[in-house]
């Protein structure tokens, strides 16, 4: 099972999808509704050159968003079968190296506050937190990490 990171193809949709949703699904009972990253247009985002795919067949994945001051960091999903694997670290690691290559000064991303295994991942490596904020039914927590902050690896 390789883990080249590379940008997703249209034929990897539906591993996208299968990913996400292993990866979330558990939450579901803990934050009581869906988590975003399950009700995301896979199509689309894999259309429009926002996702990028570790694993043949895929196991982990990003979706960035790229804005005037930031890279967006949209989802990180690892396949349970792969997490204690140090693939969460190399796609964060690829984030944050996509951001300096389009040479911005930061990533940004949220989680939702019942999802905690995250917040302590985010916090140490170096991502600080933003705000909390209700935005409909999620209560999520923001952050970002400016590039004076060194690099994962």
């Amino acid at each position: 099972m390789t883990q080249d990171i590379r940008l997703a193809a249209q034929s990897d949709v539906p591993r996208v999808k299968a990913v996400t949703d292993a990866a979330y699904h558990h939450y579901i009972e803990r934050i009581g509704v869906v988590p975003a990253p399950m009700e995301a247009d896979h199509a689309a985002d894999v259309a429009a050159g926002r996702v990028f795919v570790a694993g043949d067949p895929v196991v982990g994945l990003v979706v960035l968003r790229t804005e005037a001051d930031h890279l967006f960091l949209d989802n990180i999903a690892v396949h349970p079968d792969a997490q204690g694997t140090g693939l969460g670290r190399r796609l964060l690691a690829f984030v944050e190296s996509r951001a300096r290559e389009l040479g911005l000064p930061e990533v940004r991303l949220l989680t939702n506050a019942m999802m905690w295994e995250n917040q302590k991942m985010y916090e140490r490596y170096g991502y600080e937190v933003v705000e909390r904020r209700l935005d409909g039914p999620y209560d999520r927590i923001h952050y970002r990490k400016h590039f004076n902050s060194p690099p994962i690896g």
